[in-house]
C-alpha cells in the first residue's frame, strides 16, 4: 500500500457507522420492533423494519406506523426505542469484519476522515467503541444535528464542511440505499458494502460495491480510494 496518496482523486472519506463499521442494523430493527409492540403499534416484522434502518428515525417512524415525526407520540417512541436499544442490544454490538483495519489503513494513507450517521449522538460513542474506533467521535455528524436526515443529503453535506473539501475530492462508505442516495445527492463518490444486509441491486448507484470492509481493504489500491 502507498502511504502518501499524492496524485489520487480522493482526499477525504466520510464513514457511516451502523452496518458499515458495526454489525448493528438487525439490533436496531429489533429495538424498533420492541418499541412498536410495547406501544401497541403495528410496524410490521423486525425484518420489515430492518429494510428502513439507515434512514433517520423520523422518516422510519412515519413510514412504519404513520405518526407525524414532529408529534410528541413520535418523539416518545424514538426515546423508548433508544432506551431499549441501549439497555438490551447495544452491549452485544460487534464490529463488522475488517472495520478497524480499514479505517486505520485510510488514516495511515493520510485521508481526512469523518463520520456521517443516523445514529443518535448518545449512542454513537458506544458504537464507535465497539468498533475500537473511539477516536473517530472527534469528527462526527449525526442526523440529529441537521435539518433533514438520510436519505436527504444534509448530514453528508455537514460532514463535507467538517472535512473542508469539495465533494469531488470525497468518498463516502456506507451500507444502505439511503447512504447511496444521500451521498450521491451531496455529490460525493459512494462506496457501498453488503455488510448491512443489502445486495447489489439495493445498492445500485454506488461507484463500487464490496462484501465488507475486509474486501475493500484487500482491494483498496484498485478501488475508487486508490486511484
Amino acid at each position: 500500500m502507498s502511504g502518501n496518496g499524492r496524485g489520487r482523486a480522493i482526499d477525504g472519506v466520510i464513514l457511516d457507522v451502523d452496518g458499515t463499521l458495526v454489525d448493528s442494523n438487525r439490533l436496531h430493527a429489533q429495538a424498533w420492533f420492541d418499541a412498536f409492540r410495547e406501544a401497541g403499534l403495528d410496524g410490521g416484522t423486525a425484518t420489515d423494519v430492518q429494510r428502513l434502518i439507515g434512514m433517520g428515525s423520523d422518516r422510519l417512524i412515519e413510514q412504519t406506523v404513520g405518526l407525524d415525526p414532529a408529534s410528541e407520540d413520535a418523539r416518545a417512541l424514538a426515546r423508548r426505542r433508544s432506551e431499549i436499544f441501549q439497555s438490551l442490544y447495544l452491549p452485544t454490538v460487534r464490529p463488522v469484519p475488517g472495520a478497524r483495519e480499514l479505517v486505520e489503513a485510510l488514516r495511515d494513507r493520510d485521508f481526512r476522515l469523518t463520520v456521517a450517521t443516523s445514529a443518535r449522538p448518545d449512542e454513537l460513542d458506544q458504537l464507535l467503541a465497539a468498533a475500537e474506533l473511539s477516536w473517530l467521535a472527534e469528527a462526527a455528524t449525526s442526523g440529529d444535528e441537521v435539518d433533514e436526515s438520510k436519505p436527504e443529503p444534509d448530514v453528508v453535506e455537514a460532514a463535507l464542511d467538517e472535512l473542508s473539501l469539495e465533494p469531488a475530492r470525497v468518498a463516502m462508505i456506507g451500507d444502505t440505499p439511503y447512504d447511496v442516495e444521500s451521498g450521491t445527492r451531496a455529490g460525493v463518490t459512494v462506496i457501498a458494502l453488503r455488510s448491512g444486509g443489502w445486495d447489489d441491486t439495493g445498492l445500485r448507484g454506488a461507484a463500487a460495491i464490496y462484501r465488507d470492509p475486509t474486501e475493500l481493504l484487500e482491494e483498496l489500491d484498485s478501488s475508487p480510494l486508490g486511484r
